[in-house]
């Protein structure tokens, strides 16, 4: 995550918790809580189905199959939305951390704009239900999901490159304003 102004990074904080660490959540609990092991692509799919970042209005299921820890049988299970939601509780407040943590570092010159502004989510975990409403809710701030948050970074490097002269004489320019 990272503060961007004049074509710059003001403040970055790199995070190594995505949607791989979000399916594994959700390995993890229906492993210890329901003695059963399902794999990556089992977890991605519920969480992709009903995996929502607060507790969903309407208990939606998913069903899952995988191996009996205790028979060493398969089986088959329902999960609810609001047991993958508590799932996903302890990589998401990692997050939450991160992104609070990166806006305590935010020079008070850009504050306000983000204050006014908010900022926007991008990549794949834009995508899981309700982050938008997590984040506000946690940050007091306005929070926008990117129009395609899979590839707008992508799109945005892209068009970066095309700028480069630009981007070197903004960012000349505004190394007066961050802090040392």
């Amino acid at each position: 995550m990272a503060v961007i102004a004049l074509g710059g990074m003001v403040v970055a904080h790199s995070l190594r918790i995505g949607g791989y660490d979000l399916d594994d959540a959700i390995v993890r609990h229906v492993q210890q809580e329901h003695k059963l092991l399902i794999g990556q692509e089992q977890a991605e799919q519920v969480k992709i189905e009903i995996g929502s970042a607060l507790e969903p209005p309407d208990n939606q299921q998913s069903e899952v199959a995988g191996r009996d820890l205790t028979t060493g049988l398969l089986r088959r299970l329902t999960l609810g939305a609001d047991e993958v939601a508590g799932a996903l509780r302890r990589p998401l407040s990692q997050i939450v951390d991160a992104v609070k943590d990166t806006l305590e570092r935010t020079p008070p010159e850009l504050a306000a704009d983000i204050a006014t502004r908010g900022f926007v989510l991008v990549g794949g975990g834009a995508l899981l239900r309700r982050i938008d409403e997590l984040l506000k809710h946690e940050t007091n701030l306005p929070v926008t999901v990117a129009a395609d948050p899979l590839t707008c970074v992508a799109r945005g490097a892209g068009h970066s490159l095309d700028e480069l002269t630009t981007l070197d004489r903004s960012r000349s320019g505004f190394r007066r304003l961050s802090p040392r």
